[in-house]
């Protein structure tokens, strides 16, 4: 329990260090965030299909993977159907609802934290497998796209005039829910038998989720399709460093 606690929360503050630079700077080129935005995508496909999936496949059989990431997958959809979409892309939009800043910090919290829960989780149920090298290497692999995700998160809130400071506690606090997953994932698959593969391959689909839907759409469209291809590239190639090395 120690160790994963130790793992959820390094690798959830990096969304509060990532965002750090917020408070010297207000703007990013769209160029920037695609190529940011891609680089997180590809660390999360890279340590769906290279880790999760795998060890998912090596404790139980294709069913129960396919199980499990169709269960990720159609429970990310529910949920997104329940909380407000936020274009992390576009943070000079003004947020459609007619709220004032505290209520709308709110709305964006609340969507932003949606797309944190399969990570925490899949961190915790990677840390309750019979691998013990897969715990830390998906805690660190998390980090690392936390870090870009939480500038995106507070770059978009500062351009919704929330305060640089109020923004960077936001922006961590966005991650901090990994946390919670993280510690909830872990004491449910040591506690139930079998239930690893299942919440490794239900992690899985629920990042998958993410990044077809989320990360790579908003990577694209702006004219610097190529360089978020590279990026895309470079997170895969980051994941798969990782994974040769740990």
């Amino acid at each position: 329990m120690t160790d994963v606690f130790i793992g959820s929360t390094i690798s959830a503050l990096s969304t509060g260090l990532g965002a750090v630079p917020i408070l010297f700077m207000k703007h990013l080129s769209h160029r920037w965030r695609d190529i940011l935005l891609a680089y997180t995508a590809g660390i999360m496909t890279s340590a769906s299909l290279l880790s999760l999936i795998p060890e998912a496949l090596g404790q139980s059989n294709v069913f129960v993977v396919a199980f499990g990431l169709l269960l990720g997958t159609l429970t990310l959809l529910f949920l997104e159907h329940k909380v407000p979409h936020v274009d992390l892309e576009d943070p000079n939009a003004r947020h459609p609802f007619n709220l004032n800043i505290d209520k709308r910090a709110f709305l964006i919290i609340a969507a932003i934290t949606l797309h944190n829960l399969p990570e925490g989780l899949s961190v915790g149920v990677s840390y309750a497998s019979a691998n013990d090298a897969l715990g830390p290497l998906i805690a660190f692999s998390i980090g690392l796209q936390n870090a870009p995700e939480g500038f995106l998160v507070a770059l978009f809130l500062v351009n919704q005039d929330v305060n640089k400071w109020k923004a960077l506690g936001i922006a961590t606090l966005t991650g901090a829910v990994e946390i919670i997953t993280s510690l909830l994932g872990y004491y449910l698959s040591s506690m139930i038998n079998n239930l690893v593969p299942y919440g490794l391959a239900f992690a899985a689909g629920a990042m998958m989720f993410i990044v077809y839907k989320e990360l790579i759409p908003e990577s694209h469209g702006h004219g610097y399709e190529r360089a978020a291809t590279v990026s895309f590239v470079l997170g895969l190639i980051t994941m798969l460093a990782l994974t040769s090395w740990i």
